[in-house]
């Protein structure tokens, strides 16, 4: 089938979306696919065999787009839109594969062209507006309906987690429907030279996040949590991999204001093959994710290196984790807190959790279960 991959994103670039679309496009080409992937502008220029990369023309002063809504994002996809369809009239697609936002031009086109789309729905875009934007609750009615409508007109979805998949259900009962979840990303194999303990001077019991800094993470209720943890146990430390420039500097002017700068350690990006290397120096791996409903990335990896886990008792990760693979707190700093110290001061318990969630990520989040769900839902599309 030659399928023609839409995802409005920077690609490349190491961090959730693109690194999922990098190995949704590889796994669609080794399965015998013919597939062209269409991004943005933005992203370090990467070759994938098997598979033809295209992007939309550069715009100046368009650069440094962020995850989530934005005006940038706007424009970006109406310049994709244009590449779309001039792709289109040039090759002959069997299908669409759309990412997140990219579906509404899947539909415009399977209106024009007659070409089939899948939806690949990495999050509810509906609720992802109206958790950032608060002001367009009163629109939320009509934003689901478009969403609904994108859902019903397609051959069928992929979702990351169950969350996604049961508002699917309630869309279109019908739908064919494939729940692909993310994936560990370690290779243990790959060993770096920084000794995060030796270069940053810890002395004690590392926290770890790993990620970007947006609001919706939850990084403001892990600081407050944080702060109340080291009033309590003043050798814990906090070490954060990932995260922009912007980002980074604005939490880094809060931890002062907060007085625990000499206990909260950014590191910036680090590269996506290492992070084995540097989930491995931890002793605890936090998310504190606050909004949303799928289940982050990061948690696969988290699991899988054998560290505890230490996340928020919602659903965009209990739909994954749970008391034996992890230790899930009230998103609330007082609690959060309160784990904080509980778990650094129990080596047993931490090693116990470690174990239970590795064996979890071998039996169920594995490469050949991506691969082997992904070629039973192309098999059933009736294209």
């Amino acid at each position: 089938m030659n399928i023609l991959l839409l995802a409005p994103q920077p690609f490349f670039q190491e961090r959730g979306t693109p690194i999922a679309v990098k190995l949704l496009a590889q796994t669609l080409a080794e399965q015998g696919h013919g597939v062209h992937l269409l991004v943005y502008a933005e992203g370090e220029e990467i070759t994938l065999e098997n598979v033809t990369i295209h992007r939309h023309i550069r715009l100046p002063g368009i650069s440094n787009i962020k995850p989530g809504f934005s005006l940038k994002k706007l424009i970006c996809d109406f310049f994709m839109l244009i590449k779309c369809i001039r792709l289109v009239r040039k090759y002959e697609f069997h299908l669409l594969h759309a990412v997140e936002e990219s579906v509404f031009m899947a539909m415009l086109v399977k209106k024009i062209f007659k070409i089939s789309y899948v939806y690949d729905m990495d999050s509810c875009l509906s609720m992802q507006l109206t958790d950032k934007f608060q002001s367009l609750g009163l629109m939320s009615g009509a934003m689901e309906k478009m969403e609904k409508a994108a859902v019903a007109k397609s051959s069928g979805v992929v979702v990351v987690c169950q969350a996604l998949e049961e508002i699917v259900k309630k869309f279109a009962p019908d739908k064919l429907i494939a729940r692909l979840e993310d994936i560990s990303l370690l290779d243990c194999a790959v060993k770096g030279e920084e000794d995060l303990r030796e270069t940053l001077g810890i002395r004690g019991i590392m926290l770890m996040y790993v990620g970007n800094l947006e609001k919706y993470q939850g990084i403001d209720l892990l600081i407050k949590a944080f702060q109340e943890a080291v009033r309590e146990k003043d050798d814990l430390n906090l070490v954060m991999i990932g995260g922009n420039d912007e980002d980074i500097r604005f939490y880094q002017e809060k931890i002062r204001q907060l007085g625990i700068d000499s206990n909260v350690f950014f590191c910036g990006r680090r590269p996506v093959n290492l992070l084995g290397y540097y989930l491995s120096q931890a002793d605890i791996l936090v998310s504190p994710r606050s909004q949303g409903n799928n289940t982050p990335m990061k948690i696969y990896s988290y699991l899988d290196s054998g560290k505890p886990v230490l996340a928020t008792n919602l659903s965009t990760h209990t739909q994954v984790l749970d008391e034996q693979i992890a230790c899930l707190v009230d998103p609330t700093p007082v609690d959060m807190a309160r784990e904080i110290v509980s778990l650094a001061g129990d080596k047993e318990r931490r090693e116990s959790i470690g174990v239970q969630a590795r064996q979890r990520v071998k039996e169920e989040y594995s490469l050949p279960a991506f691969r082997r769900k992904l070629a039973a839902f192309y098999e059933k599309l009736h294209i």
